[in-house]
C-alpha cells in the first residue's frame, strides 16, 4: 500500500502525455518541487481537468510512484483564483514560475520559501498599477532567491527579511535599482 502525502502546492507548468494525461511541475509546501503526472486529466469525464490548471493553487493528493509522483486527488486552494483573470498580473506570475522552475529542478522542502511565493502572489492579486506589479514581481524574486541562499547583502536587507507585507511594494521603489543589480548578479553567477 502506498502513502499518500497531502499538501498544498503551485502548478508551474503542465504538459500533454499520451492520449489523456498530464504531466505537471509543481512547488508544494511540504515536498519542494515535484515533477508529477495525472492520468486521464485530459478527458472530458475528468474532475480534475478543470481544476489541475497552470498557475493554479490547489491542495493535492499525491503518491509516490517508482519513477515519478502521480496525482490521486485535488481540489481549489480558495486563493489566487482570479490572478490568472488579468494579463498583467499573468504575466508576474508565469515569470515567477518560469524562474523557479529554473531555480528548483530537485525535491526538496522550503516551507518559508513557498510561504514567501505565496503570500506574493496573494499581494500580487490585488496590485493595480504597472509600477506596483514591477515592484512586487522584483520583491518576490529577491525574497526567493535570498531564500535559497544566493543574495545575501546589508543593502536590502529591511526588503528581504522584514516580515512579507504588502507596504514592501512601495518600500521597493527607490531601492529597485539595486533590487534588479543584485537578482541579475545572482542569476548570471548561479549559472543557471
Amino acid at each position: 500500500m502506498h502513502h499518500i502525502y497531502h499538501t498544498e502546492g503551485l502548478i508551474l507548468e503542465s504538459a500533454p502525455v499520451g492520449e489523456a494525461d498530464k504531466r505537471y511541475a509543481i512547488f508544494t509546501r511540504d515536498l519542494g518541487m515535484i515533477h508529477t503526472r495525472a492520468t486521464g486529466v485530459r478527458k472530458l469525464s475528468s474532475k480534475l481537468r478543470f481544476i489541475l490548471q497552470d498557475f493554479a493553487y490547489v491542495k493535492i493528493d499525491l503518491v509516490q510512484g517508482k519513477n515519478y509522483w502521480r496525482v490521486t486527488s485535488a481540489s481549489p486552494g480558495g486563493i489566487l483564483e482570479g490572478l490568472a483573470k488579468e494579463r498583467k498580473t499573468l504575466e508576474v506570475f508565469a515569470n515567477v514560475a518560469r524562474l523557479l522552475r529554473r531555480l528548483l529542478a530537485a525535491s526538496e522542502p522550503n516551507e518559508k520559501l513557498f510561504a514567501d511565493i505565496l503570500r506574493g502572489l496573494c499581494i500580487l492579486e490585488g496590485c493595480g498599477t504597472a509600477e506596483n506589479l514591477r515592484n512586487i514581481e522584483v520583491v518576490i524574486v529577491l525574497r526567493a532567491l535570498h531564500n535559497l541562499g544566493y543574495i545575501g547583502g546589508e543593502e536590502l536587507k529591511h526588503i528581504i527579511e522584514s516580515p512579507f507585507e504588502e507596504e514592501l511594494v512601495y518600500r521597493i521603489s527607490p531601492a529597485r535599482k539595486e533590487a534588479l543589480r543584485q537578482i541579475n548578479q545572482a542569476l548570471r553567477e548561479s549559472q543557471l
